[in-house]
């Protein structure tokens, strides 16, 4: 078996977990791991080889992209306070004691060899919390500051990270410098990720093809952080930037096919690329076992002490800083996210899994520094796999049962009011265009009569407790009725369309034609 086989049998493998840990109430990336594990296991899969300086901007634009798109600038400016206090502030504590403890148990370790193994182990990672937090039902407010935790981190350690690889490859550092080199990639990386927004934003307005506009979504993140890189900026941060800019400009209500065209693509990019990333965590750490010689047995205490390191410092930070927080929310947003309970600072806490970010960083660790081999590297990326790998694991599997110990759950009452609110919304946006249309007089009273039911219905469908006890009968009617109608139109068009895939393969049939009314006939089954 060579590299690219091993590769689209990753693939392969990221898809089939997907329905796979649905069915077994297993998140899809602890799955993957594991089968990593297990290919690696195997005597005919080969080693995997990456080369170093490869694995960010391959892996991160795409997954960060796709996770910022689900969430909104608003979210972020109202949670930033606790963002800071209860995320970006822990990772400065988790490198610092990380670093200290990494240097007491690995003999010869620099400090900034041991600060770069403090950085990149300090982020959650927001793929990993998203797709193991998010089926479980949790409240919304925690999982928005899963997510926003877990991609501010990861821009602040990552620049935590480059400044420590900097100075264990010159063998020289200051703090004024380090501090320095910190504000000018964040300025750098807003001002990169901003102009490939813009940029992006423009095109998109000029390209009139969904899937055209698809393809350059793609493209843009990899832009945006091969940008900032160039200029000594975090790529993370400008991917971060460039997101949150389009999802705030590009937003066109009547784009549908682009919406669910994009929304499908990302969801296939997630899924593929992540699956890859937690496949490839299992293989490496198998290697990296085999290569570790004689050192085996202190590299598993190494890893098993700093795992235990991490999972202290974060809930030691957690349980006073959300405390804290809760005492000072009248200081905050009013829309700003905080653990109501100790039991959600408990899920919390455990719902720090480290993921794909960490792997990155880790492999990234250079060969070489100016004076020779980087010190103790295979013991810095095996440490990293077992944290990775340990929290994976243990809290990807255990954490639904932690959830349902402690009871926590959304608040469904408060997402049903915010449904019933959205609901009146679109109702009456839709009442008072219908009004000003009327009043041009362009439509005749049989078809206003038609419209005019379609919006007192509308709302109702969408949160039937609006309507009274007769009108919601009418609208359970109308609703049986309209289903009827669908699964007939629906039945129509299925049959027309095997009509059409039928004539592909006649003789004089030209495919593009035929691939054209295809195309026409999937809009109209749209509607």
């Amino acid at each position: 078996m060579d590299q690219f086989v091993l590769l689209l049998f990753l693939l392969l493998g990221a898809v089939l977990t997907v329905p796979l840990g649905d069915r077994l109430g297993l998140p899809s990336p602890v799955l993957m791991t594991l089968i990593g594990i297990v290919l690696a296991l195997l005597p005919f899969v080969p080693n995997v080889r990456i080369e170093p300086e490869l694995i960010l901007p391959l892996v991160l634009p795409p997954l960060l992209y796709a996770a910022v798109k689900r969430t909104s600038w608003r979210q972020f400016a109202a949670n930033w306070q606790p963002i800071v206090l209860l995320a970006v502030a822990l990772v400065f504590v988790t490198t610092a004691v990380v670093a200290a403890a990494a240097q007491a148990l690995v003999p010869g370790l620099p400090v900034a060899a041991a600060v770069a193994l403090g950085a990149l182990i300090a982020p959650p990672d927001p793929v990993a919390a998203t797709a193991v937090a998010g089926p479980l039902g949790l409240p919304r407010r925690l999982v928005s500051i899963l997510e926003g935790e877990g991609l501010f981190n990861d821009v602040t350690a990552i620049v935590l990270y480059h400044v420590a690889i900097a100075a264990a490859v010159t063998g020289a550092f200051s703090w004024p410098e380090g501090l320095g080199r910190l504000v000018l990639s964040a300025v750098v990386a807003v001002a990169a990720g901003l102009a490939i927004g813009w940029a992006g934003g423009r095109l998109m307005g000029l390209l009139g093809d969904a899937n055209t506009r698809t393809g350059l979504s793609l493209i843009l993140p990899f832009a945006s952080y091969a940008l900032a890189e160039e200029f000594a900026g975090s790529g993370v941060l400008a991917v971060l930037t460039t997101a949150l800019y389009l999802s705030e400009v590009d937003a066109d209500a009547d784009d549908v096919l682009g919406r669910l065209a994009g929304s499908s693509f990302w969801d296939v990019v997630d899924t593929l690329v992540t699956g890859v990333a937690f496949g490839l965590i299992g293989l490496e750490l198998h290697n990296l076992f085999g290569e570790a010689g004689g050192d085996r047995g202190d590299l598993l205490v190494w890893g098993a002490a700093i795992t235990g390191v991490v999972l202290a410092v974060r809930l030691a930070w957690l349980m006073p800083a959300a405390w804290a927080a809760r005492r000072a929310r009248r200081a905050m947003d009013a829309d700003a996210d905080l653990p109501a309970t100790w039991r959600e600072t408990i899920v919390m806490w455990w719902a720090g899994m480290r993921g794909v970010a960490s792997i990155a960083l880790a492999l990234a660790i250079p060969l070489r520094t100016d004076d020779g081999p980087f010190p103790a590297r295979d013991a810095i990326v095996f440490i990293a796999f077992s944290v990775v790998l340990a929290t994976l694991v243990l809290q990807g599997l255990t954490l639904p049962w932690l959830v349902r110990r402690l009871g926590v759950r959304a608040d469904t009452a408060a997402e049903r009011a915010l449904e019933r609110d959205l609901a009146l919304r679109a109702a009456g946006a839709a009442r008072d265009r219908l009004r000003e249309i009327a009043g041009e007089g362009v439509l005749p009273d049989e078809m206003l009569d038609v419209l005019n039911r379609q919006v007192q219905a509308l709302g109702a469908r969408a949160s039937p407790e609006l309507a009274d006890e007769e009108r919601r009968r009418a609208v359970e009617q109308r609703s049986e009725q309209i289903r009827t109608f669908r699964r007939v139109q629906s039945e129509m068009m299925s049959a027309a369309r095997r009509a059409v895939l039928s004539a592909r393969n006649e003789p004089g049939v030209d495919p593009e034609v035929v691939d054209r009314l295809l195309y026409q006939l999937d809009v109209r089954s749209l509607h």
